[in-house]
């Protein structure tokens, strides 16, 4: 049966997830080493790039973390598993870090507060361990914390995210497989809709087909929370239009699964887009050609989509046009510094 394989793929990644719960840093080293093949790659949001597998990931990106983080704690949003139709099995989790922010990561500022840093990790499975990893970290979202935005304010709620509203998030075992069939096929529909806006516009997409009326698009810091139709569009999906509308896929780089009444995408890259118009989030309309990451999952709700919780890696974006974010945000810190030495 699918399901015995999708929970043994998801009780490979049970000692790590505990690990990073219960703060043990060195068992999440250990963890990382059982769990991943020797040679897996991980790709790890922007300024990390892809790291050399479980030692990479722990010693470049989670023990900095950890140190900056001393009571970092792992919460777990969404932990689902499946098969895509080109026939890899993944698991993905969407969860957020936590615990008290004491010493500057990446040169944040450190706040001596409780933050939170949501995450999207996606886990591609092969002979029973991990063969790759795709990562994105909210690294913004610690940066608005710290009051360190270097960046556009974002048009939608700036808020720590919420889970599942049905809680159920975490608890997919024995999904029927019908109802996993219908729910890809809805996201699936909806994903072929919003290509039609090149076509036919707005009435092209179809959204009341299928998004639920209350429903809440979860985008990342810097573009923030819509809620309803109305919500999405004003203040994420027109102003990503008008600045790219020629977006579209990569070809063959986005995977999606589901499980139960949820459903995943992965894509490093998933989209390509030029920004023209009156640029995007700040970004000047340069004209200049980007690729996106994206790590996405959705809840359907019956025959509609209820929630969908969507990370990208925008300082990726950032840096293919020549902007560094994290060397703005240290300029934009000498001020703090200049005030403590009485400058």
């Amino acid at each position: 049966m699918r399901d015995s394989v999708e929970e043994r793929h998801k009780a490979v990644l049970q000692p790590l997830r505990q690990a990073q719960y219960h703060g043990h840093t060195e068992a999440v080293h250990e963890a990382l080493r059982q769990a991943l093949h020797p040679g897996a790659v991980v790709r790890l949001a922007t300024p990390f790039e892809d790291l050399d597998g479980a030692d990479g990931f722990f010693g470049q990106a989670y023990a900095p973390l950890a140190r900056a983080i001393p009571d970092l704690e792992r919460r777990d949003l969404i932990v689902i598993a499946g098969r895509t139709a080109h026939g890899t099995d993944w698991v993905g989790c969407c969860g957020f870090f936590t615990g008290t922010f004491v010493r500057p990561w990446l040169d944040i500022p450190p706040t001596g507060h409780v933050v939170g840093m949501r995450f999207h990790e996606f886990y591609r499975f092969v002979d029973g361990r991990v063969a790759e990893v795709q990562a994105l970290w909210d690294i913004p979202e610690l940066m608005r914390q710290a009051r360190a935005w270097p960046m556009a304010p974002a048009l939608g709620r700036e808020w720590q995210v919420p889970g599942p509203a049905t809680q159920d998030g975490l608890r997919q075992e024995g999904a029927d497989p019908a109802v996993s069939a219908r729910s890809l096929a809805r996201v699936g529909e909806m994903l072929a809709g919003l290509s039609r806006f090149a076509q036919g516009g707005v009435e092209a997409m179809a959204l009341e087909q299928h998004w639920h009326p209350r429903f809440n698009w979860y985008g990342p810091s810097g573009i923030g929370t819509g809620r309803g139709i109305a919500g999405f569009r004003h203040w994420h999906q027109i102003p990503f239009l008008a600045a790219m509308p020629d977006r579209r896929g990569t070809g063959g780089q986005g995977e999606m699964f589901a499980q139960g009444d949820y459903v995943a995408v992965t894509g490093w890259p998933n989209m390509r887009a030029t920004i023209t118009g009156d640029g995007w989030m700040g970004i000047a309309p340069a004209g200049q050609q980007i690729t996106m990451r994206s790590l996405d999952f959705w809840r359907c709700e019956g025959d509609l989509i209820r929630e969908n919780w969507v990370l990208v890696d925008l300082l990726h974006v950032w840096r293919q046009v020549g902007v560094d974010v994290l060397a703005r945000m240290r300029e934009f810190g000498k001020a703090r510094g200049a005030a403590g030495a009485g400058v």
